[in-house]
């Protein structure tokens, strides 16, 4: 028996200083009348990865399955991926010479479990949640004694950081 649940709403940003540098991510869940807000920060990572973790961790709050979702985020990099069809297009291809499969595969796992819109829109212009989620993603990576290891960043550049 299917559950009439309400729609989720999801806002995201991902933020770094320097690219790469120290990063983080803020993320804002919705439903009926219910919020809550999650950020975390990261020592070494880049914008493209935090923007998609920033929705990788949204939807993995997410506490049922086949949810309606209504992504927000002012990622072109995550919403075209989805939208224009970029991540099937990689997936075909085994992902073949792209950045951020560990995140890409992690989202695609997580995105298959639900019926997720993803909706683009302006970064810093005055968007309510747009802005709170960028305050909590750069709060998230200004105090270096609470940052994380972002591994799969390390893994995938390793020769780079050598």
């Amino acid at each position: 028996m299917e559950l009439n649940r309400p729609p989720i709403y999801l806002y995201t940003d991902g933020a770094a200083s320097g690219n790469p540098g120290p990063g983080g991510l803020g993320v804002i869940l919705r439903c009926a009348g219910r919020e809550k807000e999650m950020s975390e920060g990261y020592r070494l990572t880049t914008n493209n990865r935090m923007e998609l973790l920033a929705v990788i961790k949204g939807l993995e709050a997410i506490r049922w399955d086949n949810a309606e979702v209504h992504v927000w985020s002012d990622s072109s990099y995550v919403v075209k991926a989805v939208n224009e069809g970029w991540l099937e297009n990689w997936k075909r291809t085994g992902f073949a010479k792209k950045k951020n499969v560990d995140l890409w595969i992690r989202f695609d796992n997580v995105y298959r479990r639900h019926r997720v819109a993803f909706h683009w829109l302006k970064g810093h212009a005055g968007h309510p949640e747009n802005e709170r989620c960028d305050a909590l993603a750069v709060a998230a990576y200004s105090n270096p004694e609470n940052l994380l290891e972002d591994t799969g960043y390390l893994t995938e550049n390793q020769n780079a950081l050598i």
